[in-house]
């Protein structure tokens, strides 16, 4: 790998990257084939909050490795089959070696799953989490430039929690709204950015 321009790393490929990306394989293929590209069907966006709540004090890089086992737990993250997980169900999957075993957050994706099928009748979650797309996106240079936070990943936090969820804090949210394509933090110089089809190249 070989330093380049504006905070990302040249890698073997001749493509450029940012740092987090750049050495383990598993997140290299995530951010070449996955992170940043809209999602825009309900389970999959369920899956996303689900697992950016399991993240929380983690690594994405633990996440993903783990991510097969929760499919596997959470039924691939159906909400109608999550919503009507009991305390038998917690405490089950509290002894799966291969997800995360902690009790609020099994339970806040058992509640979130109840809170994804309420929001139905009001449009849907989908329409509900791209309703807070921002007017424009960051153009990063550097990590650094990158924010953690932007005032509609409060006002996405927010919302959401008045409609039953939970861990879905504004840093948390932010992280949502970059994997999901809401906005753009690929720096500048990588070969993902404007790639989504929502956000432009930059200078574009």
């Amino acid at each position: 790998m070989i330093p380049g321009a504006n905070g990302t790393v040249l890698g073997d490929d001749g493509l450029a990257r940012p740092p987090w990306a750049s050495a383990d394989p598993l997140l290299r293929d995530y951010y070449d084939t996955e992170w940043g590209l809209p999602v825009r069907d309900e389970q999959g966006l369920y899956e996303r909050i689900s697992l950016e709540g399991f993240q929380a004090g983690l690594s994405w890089a633990t996440i993903l490795r783990k991510r097969p086992a929760f499919r596997a737990a959470f039924h691939n993250f159906n909400p109608d089959i999550v919503a009507d997980f009991t305390e038998a169900d917690v405490e089950r999957l509290l002894q799966d070696p291969g997800i995360i075993r902690n009790r609020l957050k099994i339970r806040a994706a058992i509640t979130n799953a109840k809170a994804v099928i309420a929001l139905r009748s009001e449009g849907g979650l989908v329409d509900f989490v791209w309703s807070f797309q921002p007017a424009d996106t960051p153009q990063p240079l550097m990590h650094a430039d990158i924010p953690t936070q932007s005032p509609e990943s409060v006002a996405l936090s927010k919302a959401l929690r008045k409609k039953g969820f939970s861990f879905v804090g504004p840093t948390t949210m932010f992280a949502l709204m970059e994997a999901i394509g809401m906005v753009d933090t690929h720096l500048v110089d990588s070969h993902r950015r404007g790639t989504s089809g929502v956000w432009p190249a930059a200078g574009a």
